[in-house]
């Protein structure tokens, strides 16, 4: 797990994080970009990913890793995909979706006819449907304890996604011979347009086949003829349909490389090759055309966990493109070696770092969730930890936007953070706090992962600062292993951890805020704030979408939930012979700038 995230958990494993709103303006340019006069089409480029590539299938629990993310992104296509500058791009060469009414809300899917699988087999509304039904859960009827564990009933497809709001749909209709796919919701959605995901990545007809079924066709009119699941009233599990979803969760997964059908593709490359543990090789797509062709022939990836050795592979050109973990001796060696023709593409990415009160415990009195976030010392910790990573970095005064969209300087103006100042040395905070705690001495603990160097830092700032001010601070630091499942349980008085915001949507905001919510993990509770959220779900409109989550910033900040610090920066870096890489906020990095990158002679 990096650092400073979470993994997404939900049903059979995610959790949720922090959604991000979709209406942005122009992004955080990167510091440098690749340009060069002698790009060429053809030719290869080397990139090196921190780990091995395991499935075909990114979107179940056991395929859901960055590199296969990252593989997949290469090889898939869909409707739409999420820019840099975190709008959502339409894909109108692969097809088309449409809101045909409001009430009910109904979402109609048509694929282009000539979009096909890399076998020649068209990509159909069989494929939709099968990626609906991994998606929704519309089949579970099993019921999950508090470890994601079956405790009666049964969990069909175990997908990695978050099934919010497609969960509260009916079975789709399939029509214009096999080619749309309507989508009926019965409950508004505001994240609707992202809900059925981005990509269709698995393949129908493959799916069939390999679990007994003569075609697409017959898993098609399977589907058609379920029951809906109900957890109250579960049933024996279909042991067809039980095939089918155990293939889709694990039939995927490979190591090296397996049967062609297993590795189709509808995007800009295939996988050509694969060495288990070592190497895997992409090569052009001569039959897509329905999207942007990319001008590379092929793409090597290797592997080397170590990101020193990535930026060492970087200046002996053995690798052409890495993305490491960002810290301050990378990122001088990185620039050292722009003499040589490395360039370095540096910007703000979806992450930041917070710091998090409990609601219960010696902190359930808002007077002292108020005195102890006077003592962070929020500029003290960005000149420490932030800047030497980005210059250019700003304290965070947002829960719930981030400073490149529309809504955050108005947010941030008045949702109350400016009450609490980021000076260092915040000696009015101090001054404030000891005349809230007026000579009480609480004590408090503050959890966060103490095998990162970062977080290492933040504690040591913030218990000086609130020490001063007069609370007793138990280091409550835990391993690598060990926070996350302290965090869980709500063991603490304070927690210092990062957040990975989702690229679109506002959804997963009442998954952090809500009472009870999956992602809630302090124990916060307002009626109001959660009137706001379930509003906030079933609200397609953009401004009003805004304007809710404007309120909830507010409120959760003045209720004293804690306190945001910075956005983490990303960092990636391309050698000499390869340009047109660029900076990303996403997960997938660079990545989602291949259709761009060329061969430099």
């Amino acid at each position: 797990m990096r650092p400073g995230c979470i993994s997404k958990v939900l049903a059979a494993a995610a959790a949720v994080a922090l959604s991000l709103a979709a209406c942005t303006p122009t992004p955080p340019a990167p510091h440098e970009s690749s340009a060069s006069p002698t790009a060429v089409d053809g030719g290869n480029a080397t990139v090196l990913e921190a780990a091995p590539f395991t499935s075909f299938n990114a979107s179940s629990v056991t395929g859901n890793t960055l590199t296969n993310r990252r593989i997949d992104s290469a090889t898939h296509s869909g409707f739409n995909s999420v820019g840099s500058d975190l709008k959502i791009v339409k894909n109108v060469k692969f097809g088309k979706y449409e809101k045909v009414k409001d009430q009910p809300l109904t979402i109609k899917y048509t694929i282009n006819g000539g979009v096909q699988w890399s076998d020649g087999a068209p990509v159909t509304a069989d494929d939709l449907l099968l990626q609906w039904a991994a998606a929704s859960g519309y089949f579970d009827d099993a019921t999950l304890n508090r470890d994601f564990a079956v405790t009666s009933g049964t969990a069909y497809f175990h997908g990695a996604g978050d099934k919010t709001g497609i969960s509260q749909t009916e079975m789709p209709v399939i029509g214009d011979n096999g080619m749309s796919l309507t989508l009926t919701y019965t409950t508004p959605f505001s994240d609707w347009e992202t809900a059925l995901g981005s990509t269709v990545s698995v393949p129908a007809h493959i799916v069939a086949v390999r679990s007994g079924l003569v075609d697409a066709t017959a898993l098609t009119t399977l589907l058609q003829s379920g029951r809906k699941g109900d957890p109250a009233h579960p049933v024996p599990a279909n042991p067809t349909l039980r095939k089918v979803a155990d293939f889709w969760n694990t039939g995927f997964d490979s190591k090296s490389m397996p049967d062609p059908s297993l590795a189709l593709s509808n995007g800009p490359y295939l996988v050509n090759g694969i060495t288990a543990g070592k190497e895997l090789v992409l090569a052009r797509n001569p039959d897509y055309v329905w999207g942007t062709a990319p001008k590379l022939d092929t793409l090597t990836v290797h592997y080397d966990s170590d990101p020193d050795k990535q930026v060492a592979a970087l200046k002996d050109q053995t690798a052409d493109v890495i993305s490491p973990a960002v810290t301050p001796e990378r990122l001088t060696a990185l620039t050292e070696l722009k003499p040589n023709g490395v360039q370095v593409q540096q910007g703000l990415g979806l992450g930041f770092d917070q710091v998090v009160l409990n609601f219960t415990g010696v902190l359930a009195a808002p007077e002292l969730r108020t005195a102890f976030l006077y003592t962070v010392p929020r500029q003290d910790i960005l000149a420490r930890v932030a800047r030497p990573l980005d210059p250019n970095a700003a304290v965070l005064n947002s829960f719930v936007f981030r400073p490149a969209q529309v809504p955050y300087k108005e947010s941030s103006s008045s949702n109350g953070t400016a009450d609490f100042t980021a000076a260092s040395p915040d000696t009015s905070g101090v001054a404030k706090a000891k005349d809230l705690l007026g000579g009480a001495r609480p004590t408090v603990r503050v959890l966060y992962n103490k095998d990162d160097p970062d977080r290492v830092l933040e504690y040591a700032l913030i218990a000086k600062s609130a020490t001063d001010a007069g609370f007793t601070v138990t280091d409550g630091g835990k391993s690598a292993g060990e926070w996350l499942g302290a965090l869980k349980s709500g063991s603490f008085d304070v927690a210092l951890y990062g957040w990975t915001g989702n690229p679109a949507g506002s959804v997963q905001v009442p998954q952090v805020f809500r009472t009870g919510a999956v992602s809630n993990f302090n124990h916060f509770s307002n009626t109001v704030v959660d009137q706001l959220t379930e509003q906030l779900a079933v609200n397609p409109d953009d401004a009003k979408q805004n304007a809710l989550k404007m309120q909830i910033d507010q409120l959760v900040v003045e209720a004293g939930y804690g306190l945001p610090l910075f956005q983490r920066a990303t960092l990636s870096a391309s050698g000499k012979h390869v340009e047109g890489v660029q900076y990303s906020p996403l997960d997938i990095g660079p990545w989602q700038s291949i259709a761009q990158w060329s061969f430099v002679k």
